[in-house]
């Protein structure tokens, strides 16, 4: 069994996983996260805090400049 061969598999599947997460995020935030923009609470803004705190540590992990 060629272990680098699958490793390799496995971190291509992961990023295929990865990418299509992104793109359905991508869609969520296009429609506002299914909220109706007229209709905000201050529950909507803790919850995308939360995203974007969750998201800035994933571009953390990965050493990403743009902070």
């Amino acid at each position: 069994m060629n272990t680098k061969r699958t490793t390799l598999n496995a971190y291509l599947a992961c990023t295929a996983t990865i990418h299509a997460k992104l793109a359905q995020l991508q869609q969520l935030a296009d429609d506002h996260f299914g909220h109706d923009p007229d209709a905000l609470n201050w529950g909507h803004v803790g919850d995308l805090g939360r995203v974007d705190a969750a998201l800035d540590d994933l571009l953390a992990i990965f050493g990403s400049k743009d902070e």
